[in-house]
């Protein structure tokens, strides 16, 4: 049974930076995707960014030139480097893994895969 345990979040400035981690256990596949969602209250979830088996990420177009997603697949870590934050980036943030279930985009196959327990992210003005 997959595991994601999400850490890294807490509060911080406009302008600051956070750096949150996702460690994967219990998963053997290889060359996975994984991802960041976020979802605050009263909004639809989004999806943040992702990072396909081949290394090629992906970005919403909010985050673009502000957050880096990497991947060591050593030690099946997943990585979401937040720079420039705003308030609007408040959220829970959580990651998810492809489980291989579904096909589509990689937001699909993040949906439809395993979840971690997410971690909050605090931006003030």
């Amino acid at each position: 049974q997959v595991q994601l345990a999400e850490s890294g979040g807490g509060s911080v400035q406009a302008g600051g930076s956070l750096r949150l981690s996702c460690t994967a256990s219990g998963y053997t596949r290889k060359n996975y995707c994984m991802g960041w969602f976020r979802q605050a209250p009263g909004r639809e979830r989004e999806g943040v960014a992702a990072i396909e088996g081949d290394g090629s990420p992906a970005y919403a177009n909010s985050v673009k030139g502000r957050f880096t997603i990497s991947k060591d697949n050593a030690k099946n870590t997943l990585y979401l480097q937040m720079n420039s934050l705003k308030p609007e980036d408040t959220a829970m943030y959580y990651c998810a893994v492809d489980l291989g279930f579904a096909g589509g985009s990689w937001f699909r196959r993040l949906t439809l895969g395993s979840w971690g327990q997410g971690t909050q992210v605090t931006v003030s003005s």
